[in-house]
């Protein structure tokens, strides 16, 4: 991975914070953490966009509709970061909600942490070493 990875996860959960942290240095990259749809990111450009379906009790469509606005407000203007969700496989219809309000993906929780770094090649190919 290019040592420019910038990462965005959206999760107040700080289990998934350390964890996606320590892959995301293995990756060479770094992670910004939001906790709330509220916050605004610190950083203006990401390859990648990570959020937590299960933190926020709100319809997946709003979810989704909330972070993109979010993404767009970003003062850089850059090609649109890939936007992943995530959650426990048990809840695979929000997951496919998440899909069908503009996700680019949605994985399961154990699939993210267990196969983070085949995922970043998959999603972000020009990335790979």
């Amino acid at each position: 991975m290019a040592t420019d990875l910038q990462i965005l996860l959206i999760s107040p959960d700080l289990l998934s914070t350390s964890k996606l942290a320590g892959l995301t240095r293995q990756a060479d990259g770094l992670l910004e953490t939001l906790r709330s749809l509220d916050d605004t990111p610190r950083g203006t450009h990401f390859d990648l966009v990570i959020l937590d379906l299960q933190a926020f009790v709100d319809d997946p469509a709003v979810i989704v509709s909330r972070v993109r606005a979010l993404l767009d407000g970003l003062a850089e203007k850059q090609p649109p970061a890939r936007l992943i969700a995530f959650g426990p496989h048990v809840h695979k219809q929000r997951l496919e909600e998440a899909v069908a309000a503009g996700v680019d993906e949605a994985v399961s929780r154990g699939e993210l942490f267990g196969s983070f770094p085949a995922l970043l090649r998959r999603w972000l190919p020009g990335e790979a070493s």
